[in-house]
């Protein structure tokens, strides 16, 4: 276990942090995924809460935008009845370390017991993990090209929640693999929780050099990569990341990586669509597909807050024992 992975536990061997999908055990991940359904079902109750952080101070620290990643963790954090405050912080003020740091010293004097951290540069949740004070927990809302590992846990506890048996699976993740945290957190999680092919497809240029490395089986023939598949993850185009020509046209890469109803014949009839969002339509997907039958896009936006209570309660709970 490397010294990254030593900083998410507590001595005793409980998650501290959470920062990233890579080195935690199935079993770990198994309990994040059952902690989240003891919590799924609040969202159908009158009052929807529990006292486990009451008293509990939680920032919402993001860097970068993202109203869908941040409105869920606030949701999840009020629900456990901690309080919460959101900050938008401009990527300018912040080029530094040292400034990061001077940031995270002011917020720490303010006795906070959480941050939950949304950075444009990989690694950024890490080094504030390793400065913060003991009694404080960090939570990783997506750092660069690195990790996302609560929309990775959310799209697990999605896939469980339909599918059951991580075991049986061919799971196809589409399209922006280069520039996606996301897939990369999902490839983690779907290898560590024991599901055994997991295909990526997406032209040459969208592909991490040595993905292979990973555990995956690569195509760049949409149709052959998502044949016999039981869930089909398609990835948005991080356009704001792409410095060079990676793609032709959008129109291109909609006819040979954009999921339509035709293309998804090729997997199996009961297989579900996912994608962690903001969609484009008619760029990775089409309106059909996106809003029909198999999708679970809707369910992946409504489990996100089942799990990022289970993580905050766990990790906050670690924390308060040291």
């Amino acid at each position: 276990m490397t010294a990254n992975h030593e900083l998410q536990f507590t001595p005793e061997g409980k998650l501290k942090h959470f920062l990233s999908i890579e080195g935690l055990s199935k079993s770990l991940l198994t309990e994040i995924l059952d902690t989240a359904e003891s919590f799924a079902s609040v969202s159908d109750q009158q009052v929807k809460k529990f006292p486990l952080l009451r008293g509990k101070t939680i920032i919402n620290l993001f860097f970068e935008n993202s109203t869908r990643t941040r409105t869920t963790f606030d949701l999840a954090a009020t629900r456990l009845s901690a309080d919460v405050l959101n900050m938008d912080i401009s990527t300018s003020a912040t080029s530094k370390g040292e400034t990061l740091l001077d940031t995270i010293r002011n917020l720490e004097a303010m006795h906070v017991d959480m941050f939950v951290v949304r950075h444009s540069i990989s690694g950024a949740a890490h080094f504030i993990a390793r400065h913060v004070a003991p009694y404080i927990s960090v939570i990783n809302a997506g750092d660069g090209n690195h990790a996302h590992p609560t929309q990775a846990m959310l799209d697990m506890f999605t896939i469980r929640r339909v599918k059951q048996d991580f075991s049986q699976l061919r799971v196809a993740i589409v399209g922006d693999i280069l520039h996606s945290r996301v897939a990369r957190s999902q490839i983690q999680a779907l290898n560590t929780l024991g599901v055994p092919e997991i295909h990526v497809i997406a032209p040459k240029t969208l592909l991490p050099a040595k993905v292979e490395t990973l555990g995956v089986k690569v195509f760049n023939d949409m149709e052959k990569g998502i044949q016999e598949a039981d869930v089909v993850i398609m990835l948005r185009l991080q356009k704001e990341r792409m410095t060079g020509a990676f793609l032709p046209t959008e129109s291109e890469y909609y006819k040979c990586y954009g999921l339509t109803q035709d293309k998804l014949k090729s997997a199996k009839p009961d297989a579900i669509v996912m994608h962690p969002g903001p969609i484009n339509r008619g760029v990775e997907i089409a309106s059909s597909v996106a809003d029909g039958m198999s999708s679970v896009i809707l369910k992946q936006v409504s489990y996100g807050i089942a799990v990022r209570m289970a993580i905050m309660s766990m990790t906050m709970q670690a924390a308060g024992t040291q």
